[in-house]
């Protein structure tokens, strides 16, 4: 089976379950072909758990679930040593960051301590327990899902572990067509347990690859890293994008591309992507009265195409 044929099973098994979000499953779907993490804000109720599992379950992957509370502490989720005094010596438990698939559920609900527990996991791949490092499974994904900040008991991600986040997507509220269906269908969590893994490990390393050989013109990056300078120039934001955000730009471009059938990105690919890709990067600048996402469209309207 060629690659637009595995991409297409992963979209139509994840849409009998999420429906009517077609966009936001195909940016989960980009993201994860990216190598990358994927953070999943909103409200609760609108099922950002039950996608997080979907895409776990779709793509094949083992995976542990941690529900993130103030008490949550870093060793919860990296493992501990434990005393057996049959082998008189202490043996690593290790904890549930050990999985293909970490799901961080309400992850700004944690310390920013525990936050930060995840940094290192997120990008080497690997933690640090008791002095020494253990590297992670592979693929390693963090899906994580956090409440709007002005709910209750809710800390704000660190600058430096949102920058960690390939995506920010929002699912928002169904329309009255999907409610129905909701309301009227299966149970979700019944349906996402039926659900069969559509890719192996390989199939996935294999699809992985072929984002990364998406060809990016000159002129592609040329309006790349206009867009760049664009968050950089003060008018937007009060901060421009790093370094490691253009490439994260560019690679979820890629996988955009490869979603829509081709080998090469155009500058619709980066435009798709772009909200969710650097909105969560940036501060907008003064009282526009509009927020990250609102602001990084406005600033596209003002960079010329190639």
């Amino acid at each position: 089976m060629d690659a637009q044929h595995k991409i297409k099973s992963l979209l139509d098994q994840l849409n009998t379950v999420i429906v009517g979000k077609k966009p936001q499953v195909q940016d989960c779907v980009a993201c994860l072909l990216a190598g990358g993490h994927l953070l999943i804000e909103d409200v609760p109720g609108v099922g950002k758990t039950t996608l997080a599992h979907a895409l776990s379950r779709t793509f094949g992957l083992q995976f542990s679930r941690v529900q993130f509370t103030a008490d949550l502490m870093p060793s919860d989720l990296t493992g501990v040593s434990v005393y057996e005094r049959g082998k008189e010596s202490f043996v690593f438990h290790p904890g549930p960051v050990f999985a293909q698939v970490l799901l961080a559920d309400e992850i700004n609900r944690a310390s920013p301590k525990t936050q930060s527990a995840l940094l290192e996991a997120m990008e080497e791949k690997q933690v640090s327990v008791e002095g020494e490092t253990r590297s992670l499974p592979h693929p390693f994904f963090v899906i994580a899902t956090q409440n709007p900040h002005d709910q209750l008991g809710t800390f704000a991600l660190p600058e430096s572990q949102l920058d960690r986040f390939l995506m920010r997507i929002s699912i928002g509220y169904p329309d009255r067509a999907a409610e129905r269906v909701l309301l009227a269908g299966a149970d979700r969590r019944d349906m996402v347990d039926s659900m069969l893994p559509l890719l192996s490990d390989e199939e996935l390393a294999e699809l992985q690859r072929q984002v990364l050989a998406v060809h990016t013109a000159d002129p592609l990056l040329n309006y790349v890293q206009d867009l760049i300078a664009a968050t950089r120039s003060g008018r937007w934001f009060l901060q421009g994008l790093s370094p490691r955000a253009g490439i994260a730009l560019v690679r979820a471009a890629k996988a955009q591309a490869l979603i829509s059938g081709r080998d090469y990105v155009a500058p619709d690919d980066v435009q798709a992507i772009l909200p969710q890709t650097i909105a969560h990067r940036l501060v907008p600048v003064g009282d526009a009265g509009r927020g990250a996402v609102e602001q990084v469209r406005a600033m596209v309207d003002s960079v010329p195409l190639p």
